[in-house]
């Protein structure tokens, strides 16, 4: 008799690319203890996702459409203004996945922050690194919702450590979370080369609209006249990949994980977000770098901050950079990796 694998449901949020990169070292366990992954998001998430895996089924979810505030201080009343529409998103989400787990006989569900990709029928899986929101004064009412919808799940999955030295600080540690909780180690889809550095700086920008436009632009600007040989990634998930040469800078829309790994190692300094994956992939590359959150958005600020005062890497506002700010690295310490390896036997059993 042929042996049925377990189709298992993986959904990452398309909320800039990494919700669905640190994916990707999850949808490759999945291949590898003989599950059957079949990926669910949209946009861009989804294109990345399709590019990585072009033999793995995937299905399109409604988009949220959620986009950033102009104004980094206009941010959270631009989230309320969309949670209409945000609400309405989620429950289309809900429907589709209902859909889904009849038409594709799915044994289980792993949701990388999508609030309605789960099912009562199977096993469902929430993977978010906050289980406190930071909203500043709201925080307490973002985090209470948030919770709310975790508790949806059998289970939460954090990609971090549960003890210290960790990455995620208080967005990922709360004493009063009553969920089965696993602390998954940090994720990440590449892995640490030693290799000679060819290039001074790495610039990788990606995140929403508008702001990822306003920071490339802010820094192409910035580096015009920069000596040293400046690597730009802008983030644009595009059919076609493009490379433009601008004297000292070589201009790419995007990257496969294979290129970006081997570009991030051979660059001394990488200058990107916040992002909680951009600081997990960082670590396991034990990289210096220098942040620049997305305005406005407070886990960024707070991720950014914590760093900066761990003296591991600097950072500033997106209005205050300035090509002098990079000389503060070599007073910082750097990301530095844990060593922990990741039980996917044991996760999978859910299953």
């Amino acid at each position: 008799m042929k042996h049925n694998k377990k189709r298992i449901l993986i959904a990452p949020l398309n909320w800039g690319l990494g919700h669905a990169t640190r994916c990707i070292p999850i949808i490759k366990a999945l291949l590898e203890h003989d599950f059957h992954p079949i990926i669910a998001s949209d946009g861009v998430a989804l294109s990345l996702l399709q590019k990585e895996f072009p033999t793995v089924s995937s299905i399109e979810l409604p988009p949220y459409n959620v986009t950033y505030a102009k104004k980094g201080k206009n941010f959270k009343l631009k989230l309320i203004k969309d949670s209409p529409k945000l609400l309405k998103a989620v429950k289309d989400e809900k429907k589709t996945v209902k859909e889904i787990v009849e038409t594709h006989s799915i044994s289980g569900i792993i949701s990388d922050n999508r609030l309605g990709v789960y099912s009562k029928k199977v096993p469902s899986v929430f993977i978010t690194h906050q289980l406190n929101v930071l909203s500043g004064s709201t925080t307490w009412l973002s985090t209470k919702m948030h919770q709310k919808i975790i508790k949806k799940f059998d289970e939460c999955w954090v990609p971090d450590i549960e003890g210290t030295p960790n990455l995620s600080g208080k967005l990922g540690h709360t004493e009063n979370f009553d969920i089965p909780t696993k602390y998954i180690g940090p994720l990440s889809r590449f892995k640490k080369q030693y290799v000679n550095y060819v290039n001074k700086v790495l610039v990788l920008i990606s995140g929403p609209e508008p702001q990822r436009t306003l920071l490339e632009e802010k820094l192409l600007e910035a580096f015009k006249d920069f000596t040293g040989k400046v690597v730009f990634v802008k983030g644009k998930m595009e059919k076609e990949q493009t490379i433009q040469v601008n004297r000292n800078i070589t201009i790419y829309n995007f990257m496969t994980s294979e290129l970006l790994e081997k570009t991030i190692n051979e660059s001394e300094l990488i200058i990107s977000r916040s992002g909680y994956t951009t600081v997990m992939d960082l670590a396991k590359l034990n990289k210096k770098a220098f942040f620049i959150p997305t305005p406005g958005q407070f886990e960024q600020e707070y991720l950014a901050e914590r760093l900066t005062r761990q003296n591991l890497v600097p950072s500033c506002n997106q209005d205050d950079f300035s090509i002098k700010k990079i000389e503060d690295t070599k007073d910082f310490e750097g990301l530095k990796s844990f060593n922990f390896e990741t039980d996917y036997k044991e996760l999978f059993s859910l299953f």
